[in-house]
């Protein structure tokens, strides 16, 4: 797996001391400060980008050099300054913001497939400060069916309305069934149980499908784009790497 490559990008005096507390503890980021604010920095390992002018013109390269960037800049400021430079959740890096008082850790963009609410949880755990996660399925400690079973090498094959609407159902606790033919039975990570609306079975042909709004399926299994059709929006498949 490639090291995820991170930048702390801080423009004031206080957002300087945040990087100087934050970087020794990630040692794959790169710190990004102003020239003026390069002098409060400490020394320490990590490399450094020391940039001249705006901070508005280093965003575009940041979005291509990096996974995560952290900003040490002030919510609003965050959003206009990357709003130009949005493209999709599956090409966007991740954005979090953390205060100046170092209290909150906010993942901003790509929560999910870009990563920045595990890293939100990461990075608030180095400052002893709070993640202000606002994705629903990790408010409501559920399924996030768009990157469920990523850390195991699963795929999720399946539209992206399926994606959406089978999201929907189970953050909205729809009754849902969960068959497993497949890969590691390590998926769900959470410290909570799991939620009541999703149903364990072993084989889809266990499932009664009336009873079910949505289906999560892991499974090896060729499936007849007929099969799709039937189940219009309400399935999502999953498929296991061949070793588990």
């Amino acid at each position: 797996m490639n090291e995820v490559r991170v930048a702390i990008v801080a423009i004031t005096k206080h957002g300087a001391a945040i990087a100087n507390r934050l970087a020794p503890q990630i040692p794959e980021a790169e710190v990004v400060v102003s020239e003026k604010q390069a002098e409060h920095l400490t020394d320490f390992a990590n490399p450094r980008c020391v940039y001249q002018g705006a901070l508005s013109a280093q965003i575009g390269g940041l979005f291509e050099q990096y996974d995560q960037i952290i900003f040490l800049v002030s919510l609003g400021a965050v959003v206009r300054l990357i709003a130009p430079h949005l493209k999709s959740k599956d090409e966007d890096p991740g954005v979090l913001v953390i205060d100046d008082a170092s209290e909150f850790v906010i993942p901003v963009l790509s929560g999910h497939v870009g990563g920045a609410n595990a890293y939100a949880e990461k990075v608030a755990a180095l400052l002893n400060a709070t993640p202000v996660l606002t994705t629903a399925s990790d408010v409501g400690k559920t399924i996030p069916v768009d990157i469920l079973g990523r850390e195991l090498g699963w795929q999720v094959e399946a539209p992206k309305i399926n994606i959406t609407r089978v999201s929907a159902d189970v953050v909205n606790q729809q009754p849902i069934a969960f068959v497993q033919e497949a890969g590691s039975r390590n998926w769900w990570t959470r410290p909570t149980p799991l939620p009541s609306n999703i149903h364990l079975f072993e084989r889809f042909e266990d499932v009664d499908i009336e009873k079910y709004n949505s289906i999560l399926w892991v499974t090896r299994r060729e499936i007849d784009p007929a099969f799709w059709q039937q189940f219009e929006e309400r399935l999502v498949v999953y498929r296991p790497p061949a070793e588990q």
